[in-house]
């Protein structure tokens, strides 16, 4: 077996912080809480999660990196949960290899409670550390000091079985953290909201979700001016749903860039508004790209965030029949619309024209562009627009209806031509040039 313990700040925000991030790797995951006075205590049995992670090295590294950022003070490896926890409070680091046995014998007595609440007594006979316990008599030792004693010894070197209280991963995130100091900038926020992030990214693994909209509300200080508000938030919304550290801080970032503070900040909250599934993208002999290329829709996101939607745009496939607004162009974080098939199987010249050139005919009904143009295929015949609405400047509406025959046209100078023929009782009879097939 393979148990960590996290030595912890007393703060409840905290503990319950390390316990939400400690769930994305394990669903067993305790508290311990001294009544000695001894900092509170996360343990976590990992021994199924280690080839999930990468290993115990890999594993080990990641819990120490971002557990300090959480408030852990400590961090301790054993083969039981006590023992593991006996070795964060002795400050020992313990070695994968190592055996259990004799990293605890060097032990003090406060490293166990049940063996730190008969410390004067076990002193004055000499004992100093656990191994010294552990050698008396065990039948002297459960008459003079109760079966607990005993209990916590043979728990801590792994010849009892533990029984802990599993703690369970709430339905909805609610990240809580109390600032250290005041904070005046609102980019100043960002370092204690990513402590609320990192338990965020571990609620959503440990849920197999992704975030598409959080909210980082803050609180300002008591001392404020009575014509300031509490607090504020922020809202981001998320294109995809993501639980990257790396990208939501990015984003958060840029966001509380352009946030003006009102007074000085003395607490933070993270909530999670809306989580979808996240699906994972299956592994590949061959990957297109390499694991640290950010994607194009974080990179999106990001830029949005840093100049703001309306100047970040791609251009989307619409439903539509008419050539012209089958593509349009809209901020890079809305929702892509479901395109249509409405010229599926026909041909479609290579590039559009911004507006159609209207073209002259000869006396045998042809149109003209460099010469008379041969018709090759057609007609293509699409209606459509009639619910189409455009606002002109001086506030009246019309409706942008295209009744049109579209063919595929030779000429012996410009290539092959991309034509239509109105069919509408306003517009005449008349061709227009709308492309060209490369």
């Amino acid at each position: 077996m393979l148990w960590a313990a996290l030595l912890s700040d007393p703060s409840p925000s905290c503990i319950e912080g390390l316990v939400v991030w400690g769930l994305q790797f394990t669903p067993r995951v305790a508290i311990v809480r001294s009544e000695l006075g001894f900092a509170p205590a996360v343990l976590m049995e990992l021994e199924s999660s280690v080839r999930l992670f990468g290993g115990r090295r890999r594993l080990a590294a990641r819990m120490r990196s971002e557990s300090a950022e959480l408030g852990a003070t400590a961090l301790s490896w054993a083969t039981t949960g006590l023992g593991a926890l006996a070795l964060a409070r002795g400050g020992v680091r313990h070695g994968f290899g190592a055996p259990l046995a004799q990293c605890l014998d060097a032990l003090p007595l406060s490293s166990l409670d049940a063996v730190h609440q008969e410390a004067a007594t076990l002193a004055r006979l000499g004992c100093r550390t656990l191994g010294q316990v552990r050698v008396l008599p065990r039948a002297g030792l459960g008459r003079r000091f109760g079966a607990g004693l005993l209990e916590a010894l043979d728990q801590a070197y792994g010849l009892r079985p533990e029984t802990p209280v599993w703690e369970q991963l709430p339905e909805r995130f609610h990240g809580r953290l109390e600032l250290m100091a005041r904070v005046e900038t609102a980019p100043a926020l960002m370092h204690g909201a990513r402590r609320l992030l990192l338990q965020l990214c571990g609620w959503l693994a440990a849920r197999c979700c992704g975030v598409t909209v959080f909210t980082l509300r803050w609180c300002h200080d008591g001392m404020r001016s009575r014509h300031v508000e509490d607090g504020g938030e922020l809202t981001i919304r998320t294109a995809q749903p993501t639980r990257q550290i790396g990208h939501l801080g990015r984003l958060l970032t840029e966001h509380l860039a352009r946030v003006e503070l009102q007074a000085p900040v003395g607490e933070l909250h993270l909530l999670a508004d809306e989580v979808q599934p996240f699906e994972e993208t299956p592994a590949s002999l061959l990957p297109n790209e390499r694991p640290d290329d950010e994607p194009l829709p974080l990179v999106l996101e990001r830029m949005a965030a840093r100049l703001g939607n309306a100047r970040v745009l791609r251009p989307v496939l619409c439903e539509d029949h008419r050539p012209e607004w089958q593509v349009q162009w809209q901020p890079a974080q809305e929702a892509l619309p479901r395109a249509g098939a409405s010229w599926q199987g026909l041909p479609q010249p290579g590039f559009l024209l911004p507006q159609p050139v209207k073209l002259g005919i000869n006396a045998a009904g042809q149109p003209l562009y460099h010469g008379a143009l041969k018709l090759l295929s057609g007609p293509h015949r699409i209606e459509g627009g009639w619910w189409h609405r455009v606002q002109e400047a001086d506030g009246s509406q019309h409706a942008v209806t295209a009744v049109r025959d579209y063919w595929v046209a030779q000429s012996e100078q410009a290539g092959v031509l991309w034509l239509y023929q109105t069919r509408l009782a306003h517009e005449g009879t008349a061709w227009y040039l709308h492309g060209f097939f490369a």
